[in-house]
């Protein structure tokens, strides 16, 4: 026999590759980015929403010409006073969910406060609360009283029992509701028509026109932006808000009153939305109804997302979805929109420039 060596197993290692390949995405947290470059982005995803928007109307057999007849024939002077109107509670809506995403607080139970607003008003008129002269500053600062009281509950389930807020506040939205409907199908109902709502406010409680056809429930949304622009960016609370928002726990050891600052900041956001309700109940409506805090959440947010959370931004951006909201209407009444397309619309418009805070934050780059 012959004494055969046995060979180590050969292991074969292949050769390195001759190119890269195609490359790969990344992504960057941006440190700064300037003011007119922010701007750029949410005015570009705003573009890209309103021509999705267009997009879908066009195949339900709105062509854009006449949609743009349609949009033009709302700002004429007969229509503008509608528009003001609307505006009113949508600025109030804005600015207390752009009060409340400064202080990292989402809130979404806006409906729910404009409820109580609405509830807080309309009780100062049925059991007839002090006299005529001062009984709309009584309903108006009733309404600002509800609307914080309520939302002070879902601060109160976050701090004290860690509820998410989102939660807390949609599903107080809920309770809000059917409290008003015990009210309407209860006591508060109407005796003379058996309809769910109240009987109608007396014309001293009404919000009447100061002029030019400019209803006085602007006057108080605009008194609104001008006290939530000087909280947040010439009061000591606003200043607070900036620590409380970029780094709470640093906030807290730097000595900021991170707690108090928070709790103000939110009931602020309440009582602007107790405020809408309000205008809501004492100028469009002249009662108290079942709908009239319906679809405002939206909006609310909407409206922040657009004004970058600024208070005095806010009052442009809310004449502007006042300006949608009406065309909205006209296009339900005259060419059989529903009413949940003009929603999804306002979706699509929340999601669009929803996407443009990610790419404000953050920068894609490609690697090869």
């Amino acid at each position: 026999m012959h004494d055969v060596s046995r060979q180590p197993d050969r292991v074969s290692v292949p050769a390195p590759p001759t190119s890269r390949g195609l490359g790969r995405f990344t992504l960057d947290v941006r440190q700064d980015l300037a003011p007119w470059k922010q701007a750029l982005f949410v005015g570009t995803s705003l573009i890209l929403g309103l021509a999705i928007s267009v997009a879908i109307l066009a195949a339900a057999g709105i062509a854009p010409l006449t949609l743009a007849s349609e949009l033009a024939g709302v700002l004429t002077a007969e229509n503008l006073r509608g528009v003001l109107i609307q505006a009113a509670p949508l600025i109030l809506v804005g600015l207390g969910a752009s009060l409340a995403f400064r202080i990292g607080f989402w809130n979404l139970g806006i409906e729910g406060q404009m409820t109580f607003g609405g509830i807080f008003a309309a009780a100062i008129s049925i059991y007839d609360v002090g006299p005529p002269a001062i009984r709309l500053l009584l309903m108006g600062l009733a309404a600002a009283l509800g609307g914080g009281l309520w939302v002070s509950l879902a601060v109160l389930l976050k701090m004290r029992f860690r509820v998410n807020e989102i939660i807390a506040t949609l599903l107080l939205n809920y309770v809000a509701m059917y409290f008003l409907f015990h009210l309407l199908y209860g006591a508060w109902q109407d005796a003379k028509t058996a309809f769910p709502q109240s009987s109608p406010f007396r014309p001293f409680e009404r919000l009447g026109d100061v002029g030019y056809g400019v209803n006085s429930g602007l006057l108080i949304a605009i008194g609104g932006v001008l006290a939530a622009g000087w909280l947040i960016h010439l009061s000591r609370i606003g200043f607070y808000t900036r620590f409380i928002s970029a780094n709470p726990q640093m906030a807290k050891i730097v000595g900021v009153p991170v707690q108090a600052a928070t709790v103000w900041i939110i009931a602020a956001s309440g009582a602007c939305a107790g405020l809408a309700g309000f205008i809501n109940v004492a100028s469009q409506e002249g009662r108290l109804t079942q709908s009239f805090a319906n679809g405002y959440v939206f909006s609310g947010v909407l409206i922040a997302f657009l004004s970058r959370n600024d208070p005095l931004v806010v009052a442009v951006t809310g004449f502007l979805i006042a300006v949608l909201f009406i065309t909205g209407q006209t296009l339900q009444v005259f060419y059989q929109i529903p009413f949940t397309m003009v929603q999804m619309i306002e979706a699509i418009i929340v999601m669009a420039v929803a996407s443009s805070e990610f790419l404000i934050r953050h920068r894609i780059r490609w690697i090869r």
